[in-house]
């Protein structure tokens, strides 16, 4: 590792994010974010100290916000607030997005505007250094006032309450700590405030959704090129002049992927005089379609940085005479895009299911169902049946979680964004996707097969051997769902992407054109 962060002062992108969380870059406090922290914490114990009421800190939450609090019971206040506000339900949220909750937490917090102590800090930067990752539960979350319950159960071990994952094994964080030789940290005035107020839980899982959506909308352009092939349409539609008198950033990208990885395909040129005037439009509108779920993306992404880079909790301290309590840990900012990016990436499994059946239809030389012994084999018949259930699951999922409030606290929060919702949905839509872009796999290069022996170009021919690899071309009824498996495995861990890029590297390809499409 020989790649540092410096938390609440660098510009923090996804890529670094996500960096951090996997352990290629090292998230450190500098000398001007600690002289910030501290500065912030000092005017927190001015507040105290003078007796100005001040929202957390010496006074009650939520409804409760009039209530005085002593300044001899300020520091239990904050215990008590970790306590009574977990009150997280259901399956433990993915060990990295907790960890990408740490680290957007930190930032955040490093930036000077919160009145959290260094102690406290350096204690949450432990947590990361040593991959010891609290169990946070995966609902219970408005995004309103932050992300209050799995915010709360997410900083239950820094007090000795809680569980970790800590080497695989999920621990009761009290045994941790003694393990490690450490003791509960001491919690000061508004530091309990300071950690369960913000928007970590939307941001983390927007951080993430972020990069698999990027991989999906890349093996869609691949998935649908090899489609295309095994189908001989046209690249035609992907002229870049046809996007340039319609220049949506998203479809010139596609139409430009698209022309690149088809460029100079035998496939492709053994039928450039054929007597077909136009494809369906799950081929010929590939820049149109995959191009408005790149912009949804583009969208999200643009937001999610300026989460990455905010102060979200609240109140915000900028010295002890000058305090406001406003609304800046509400989610609808990231809420509204994660819904749009869920509708997006649904889309993109609704027009890769659309070739699955075209492939397996029987038309443009093709046998039917992709078996040349259709009758005593169903070949490729059923495995369209799982795509039809997974878009569907996926449309069912569309309805957008940010066109709903429920009011809570009494009313105080009288709107409330749902965001979390709208972060775990987007990613139940991805799960789906990368089940129904293994299946589009499956059937394209059995396509592509029936061509030989003509060839493709190739990026487009390492992609199919590597397909390959994994599985066999299909000459008789087999159980398909091993198929799938096998490529959904790579579909996942991104390696048939990368496959991709490195074989158009190897042959002078540039598939992308544009950085702002990059997640760095």
């Amino acid at each position: 590792m020989n790649k540092i962060f410096n938390y609440g002062v660098s510009h923090l992108s996804i890529g670094i994010c996500l960096d951090i969380a996997s352990g290629k870059v090292k998230g450190v406090l500098g000398t001007d974010a600690r002289s910030k922290i501290v500065a912030s914490w000092e005017e927190v114990k001015k507040i105290v100290a003078r007796e100005i009421p001040v929202y957390g800190i010496n006074t009650g939450f939520g409804p409760l916000c009039n209530t005085h609090i002593p300044e001899e019971d300020t520091c239990a206040l904050q215990y008590n607030l970790l306590k009574s506000h977990s009150v997280g339900v259901g399956k433990p949220i993915p060990a990295e997005i907790a960890k990408l909750m740490l680290i957007t937490k930190v930032h955040a917090l490093a930036q000077g505007y919160s009145g959290i102590s260094m102690e406290t800090l350096d204690r949450i930067i432990w947590h990361i250094d040593k991959d010891i990752i609290p169990i946070v539960p995966e609902k219970g979350s408005v995004g309103a006032s932050g992300d209050l319950a799995p915010l709360a159960h997410l900083f239950l071990p820094l007090i000795g309450f809680g569980e970790v994952s800590d080497r695989g094994k999920n621990v009761p964080a009290a045994q941790m700590l003694k393990s490690y030789g450490l003791e509960p940290i001491k919690l000061g005035p508004k530091e309990g405030l300071a950690l369960i107020n913000g928007t970590q839980f939307i941001l983390s899982f927007a951080v993430k959704a972020v990069q698999r959506m990027h991989n999906a909308l890349q093996l869609a352009d691949l998935a649908g090129a090899m489609s295309l092939e095994g189908l001989m349409g046209s690249a035609r539609p992907f002229d870049p002049r046809l996007h340039a008198i319609r220049p949506y950033k998203g479809s010139k990208l596609v139409a430009n992927r698209l022309f690149n990885l088809l460029d100079h395909s035998e496939i492709l040129n053994s039928h450039a005089n054929c007597d077909r005037v136009q494809d369906p439009y799950s081929l010929r509108c590939m820049p149109q379609v995959h191009g408005a779920s790149r912009n949804a993306w583009l969208h999200l992404k643009e937001l999610t940085e300026i989460e990455l880079n905010s102060v979200t909790d609240n109140p915000i301290i900028f010295n002890a005479d000058d305090t406001i309590s406003g609304g800046n840990f509400h989610g609808q900012p990231l809420a509204i895009p994660l819904d749009y990016a869920t509708i997006a990436t649904a889309e993109l499994g609704n027009i890769a299911d659309r070739r699955c059946y075209l492939m397996s239809e029987g038309r443009y030389g093709l046998p039917k169902l992709l078996t040349e012994h259709a009758g005593l084999n169903s070949g490729l018949m059923i495995p369209q049946y799982t795509t039809a259930a997974l878009v569907t699951e996926n449309k069912t999922l569309c309805f957008p979680a940010s066109a709903d409030s429920v009011p809570t606290s009494l009313g105080q929060e009288d709107h409330v964004s749902m965001g979390s919702v709208s972060g775990r949905k987007l990613h139940q839509v991805l799960d789906n996707l990368e089940y129904i872009q293994a299946i589009e796999l499956l059937y394209a290069a059995q396509a592509m097969d029936f061509r030989r022996p003509l060839k493709s170009t190739p990026v487009m021919e390492a992609c199919h051997d590597y397909v390959r690899q994994y599985v066999p071309f299909i000459k008789e009824d087999r159980i398909f769902a091993d198929d799938i498996k096998a490529l959904h495995g790579i579909v996942k861990d991104g390696s048939l992407l990368a496959l991709a890029d490195e074989a158009a590297a190897k042959n002078n390809i540039k598939l992308d054109n544009d950085d702002e499409f990059g997640i760095y």
